[in-house]
């Protein structure tokens, strides 16, 4: 097993990392991302998620498996464009569900399980 942390706030405050490599997948924590609406922040929280994924030698095209968590279903939509330009070859199997998250300030969460690469 691996874990790989991305030095992200809420890692050390609440005490996960942000995704764990086991059983043949990468395992991605739920993911927000920075910006002052809802389509900037889908596209910073799916970088992170990227990134998190090429340090387990994975990439986003390998995600199988992808949950939205938004506070306002409505503000599902404009995300769809940012949601194509990075799956739109390689679409997983997807859930969106309307709740609360941690701050009011975060409109999306995005959670991702891919496939880990072979091990060596």
């Amino acid at each position: 097993m691996k874990r790989i942390f991305s030095g992200g706030e809420f890692e050390a405050k609440i005490g996960y990392c942000r995704a764990v490599v086991a059983g043949g997948f990468v395992h991605v924590a739920g993911t927000v991302g920075q910006g002052d609406d809802v389509v900037a922040q889908c596209r910073s929280a799916l970088e992170t998620i990227d990134a998190a994924l090429k340090q387990a030698g994975a990439s986003l095209k390998d995600t199988v498996r992808v949950n939205y968590y938004l506070p306002d279903r409505a503000e599902f939509e404009p995300c769809w464009p940012v949601l194509q330009e990075y799956f739109g070859d390689n679409p997983p199997a997807a859930t969106m569900v309307e709740c609360g998250l941690i701050d009011p300030k975060f409109r999306i969460e995005i959670e991702v399980t891919a496939l880990a690469p072979p091990a060596a």
